[in-house]
């Protein structure tokens, strides 16, 4: 307690640079302005084409003003502003390796005061290459789920175990026995969506892998989650990265600082409010929320089974469809345009975080992406899963299997099966659903508010940083 008066005068300069997509802008930005309020210098990094979409689409500007030692800073984009998923992450790495590690280089060395402490996204190898280099300690922060994280630690000895590659479809339900903590119940189809090759050498396989093996290198581990929803996971971490900070749900956690109802999105979107006003005229807990998020893409067909699915299921929903999320979109009939329709209203993309806590919604249609899981989880809305890519495979088997919070409906796109549990949700199995729901979100709540995990987490991560800065003051 002693150090406590030394530790207080220092301002500690932390500079965040995460991956730039969506999902680990919003938790990572949410994090900077947490971060702020605790009165640390924070530099935050990314492309310029992201900065003109956060000042365009949200109220960026307004809200940062009121951090005085907060500054954002740009590197150049490193891929094409309209890139495909189909990119090798080989790629992108040699891309950023090329185009953006010397500027981020030059931004660390003449920022003033010196930078303390860098928070990087767990996968950006050149980051730690340069903070080595510049004998900066570095903090990972992994926007997935804690146990998306510990099945990615886990592929090389699930490798090893010879049980990669899948043989086929009728391999998909084989039982993984090699992640410790989930022996039982995680089956192949519920491996990250980049185990489903052919080949064990293949590249995004061994990025994404060798990188979050990484972590333990790290002078700690930021998870976006709590201790009363993956605990168990958390001890199994714990065995690989003795220090972590499991700080969420991150936009609750900011909440609770900044005593607001209600947070500004870091949209890169431009979001729909037409839909808020729409739903206030539903009856209560009555309309199913559909959104799959900033990046899954759908075909027509698949579009066309979820269309007839929740038409005869005869709910109320509100529909996000972004313009990029379908090809061939100029042959989508007229039920998909934006705009009221006979049994629900379909925008381009929704303020989610405030429809998920809106009165009217009863349940989300949902892509397992890790911040809307926690997102839904937060308000207390049961969810059915369809998992596109990367950490949502292991999120929607959680949901299901071990949470309890709703419905895992990976790899399967089929009108009755949709009609189906939609109906499970929403009436027939809907009281179990909200009950567990309702028990979580209270954990949620708890975790955040003061003296919760989250919160004493977050205090020890603030007091880790600032120790980092004594440190690097004495040499």
């Amino acid at each position: 307690m002693e150090e406590e008066p030394a530790l207080l005068h220092l301002l500690p300069h932390v500079v965040i640079f995460p991956l730039t997509v969506q999902g680990h802008i919003n938790s990572m930005l949410k994090l900077a302005e947490i971060l702020s309020l605790a009165h640390l210098k924070v530099t935050f990094i990314t492309t310029l084409h992201n900065y003109d979409r956060l000042t365009r689409f949200t109220d960026f500007h307004t809200r940062f003003q009121k951090y005085p030692d907060f500054e954002l800073k740009t590197v150049p984009e490193f891929l094409p502003i309209d890139h495909s998923l189909g990119l090798r992450l080989v790629d992108v790495m040699e891309s950023m390796d090329l185009v953006t590690k010397p500027v981020f280089k030059r931004i660390i060395l003449e920022s003033s005061p010196p930078v303390n402490c860098i928070i990087m996204d767990g996968i950006l190898a050149f980051v730690s290459e340069i903070a080595n280099d510049l004998r900066i300690p570095f903090i990972h922060f992994r926007t997935i789920s804690a146990c998306s994280f510990w099945a990615y630690f886990s592929v090389l000895d699930i490798v090893q175990a010879a049980q990669l590659p899948i043989k086929g479809e009728e391999d998909m339900d084989r039982i993984i026995t090699k992640v410790p903590g989930m022996e039982i119940f995680l089956r192949c189809r519920d491996l990250p969506s980049f185990c489903r090759v052919n080949d064990t050498q293949d590249p995004n396989l061994q990025i994404l892998t060798k990188e979050t093996r990484k972590s333990s290198q790290a002078e700690a581990l930021i998870l976006n989650t709590f201790e009363d929803l993956e605990g168990p996971i958390l001890s199994q971490i714990c065995k690989e990265c003795p220090k972590i900070h499991a700080i969420g749900p991150l936009h609750e956690l900011l909440k609770t600082k900044t005593q607001e109802s209600y947070q500004s999105s870091n949209s890169l979107r431009q979001v729909d409010r037409t839909c808020i006003t729409w739903l206030n005229t539903q009856p209560l807990q009555s309309v199913l929320y559909i959104s799959f998020g900033s990046i899954t893409m759908v075909t027509k067909d698949q579009l066309m089974e979820f269309w007839h699915g929740i038409v005869s299921s005869k709910k109320q929903f509100l529909w996000v469809i972004r313009a990029d999320s379908i090809s061939n979109m100029e042959d989508i009939p007229e039920q998909f345009q934006e705009g009221p329709k006979e049994n629900g209203y379909v925008v381009k993309w929704a303020p989610q975080e405030e429809v998920l806590a809106h009165k009217a919604i009863g349940g989300f249609l949902t892509h397992s992406g890790w911040n809307s899981t926690l997102e839904s989880i937060v308000a207390g809305v049961p969810m059915i899963c369809w998992p596109f890519f990367a950490d949502q495979q292991v999120n929607s088997r959680f949901v299901s299997e071990v949470w309890k919070l709703g419905l895992d409906m990976k790899d399967v796109c089929d009108r009755q099966i949709v009609e189906k549990m939609v109906n499970d949700l929403m009436v027939d199995r809907r009281e179990v659903f909200v009950k567990e729901a309702a028990r979580m979100t209270e954990l949620a709540r708890k975790s955040v508010a003061e003296g919760g995990s989250s919160s004493s987490n977050l205090n020890h991560l603030i007091q880790d940083i600032r120790l980092m800065c004594m440190k690097s003051q004495e040499n």
